[in-house]
Formats: C-alpha cells, structure tokens, sequence
C-alpha cells in the first residue's frame, strides 16, 4: 500500500506553488493502477522569490477565468459547440466510443453555454456546476463518470483559454 501511494503523481504543490497539470492520451500502469500521464501548461508562484521567507502563510493562487468575450451570446454559442465537438472526440479517443460519450459531451456543452449566459466566468464555478448536471446520465456501462467528464471538459477549456 505504501509504494502504491508514493507513486500516486502529485497534482498541487502545497505552500508556495500551484500547478495546474492536464492529462495526455498516453496512460501509465503502475502496480495495476491505471495513471494519465501528465504534463504542466500553468504555474503560478505566490512569491516572486525562490527563497524561504517567512511570509504570511496564506498564499493566494491564481483564479482561471474565461476570457470576458465569451460571454456574449454568440461566442458563447460558438464556445459551446466547439466544446461539444471536441469533448466527444476526446472521449471516443481516450476511452472507446459509446452512446454516453455524445450525450456526455451535450450536457457538457449545454451546461457550458448555461454557465456563460448566467456571465459565470470563474472555471471552478462552471466545472462544479457542469458535474452536477452531469449526475444526470446513467454511467453503469460507461468508463467514465459526471466528474472525470466535467474535469476532461474544463481541462478542454483551459487548453483553449491557453491558447487564446
């Protein structure tokens, strides 16, 4: 159980750093368990310094936010769709295509729009409100559920916000 948990990758680093690490389509196994293989896009440091200040102990991280553009009608309407599109691809390539993997990637886009027209722009805000409406599907014969859905689909997000 020990060596299971060390090798359990680190996803944050606690005091002085955040990352933010995004799955690629390559998987690794180690003792049975199946990992995403990952690799940082953002990193933010709380302190512009590399050395051990004493500071206050609180230290803040970065919020993601959608670009304010997106939340006009029509480019959240263009936003979704490429959501939807890109989510059912990235599902049928990462897992195995199924019917889930299209009613997945239409909730998930529909909430998205949702969530821009409400001029909801903070990611942690749209990705929890995408889970919950993601609860809605049966996932009994699925690889997937509502969360790693809605993780994979604000993961998309970011990608594009990146790349922006």
């Amino acid at each position: 159980m020990g060596s299971l948990i060390r090798n359990i990758p680190t996803l944050i680093f606690i005091r002085k750093f955040a990352k933010i690490e995004l799955p690629t389509s390559r998987r690794h196994w180690r003792n049975g368990v199946r990992f995403s293989k990952l690799r940082t896009i953002f990193s933010y440091s709380a302190s512009s310094g590399s050395g051990s200040g004493s500071g206050s102990g609180e230290d803040s991280v970065q919020e993601l936010t959608v670009p304010t553009h997106w939340l006009q009608p029509s480019r959240a309407s263009q936003e979704s769709e490429w959501l939807r599109v890109t989510l059912h691809k990235w599902l049928d390539d990462e897992y195995c295509p199924e019917p889930t993997n299209i009613e997945i990637s239409k909730i998930a886009a529909d909430s998205f729009y949702k969530s821009l027209m409400e001029k909801r722009a903070d990611l942690g805000d749209i990705l929890i409100k995408m889970a919950v409406e993601l609860e809605s599907i049966s996932y009994q014969e699925s690889f997937h559920g509502a969360f790693s859905s809605a993780n994979a689909a604000v993961t998309l997000i970011t990608q594009r916000i990146l790349l922006e």
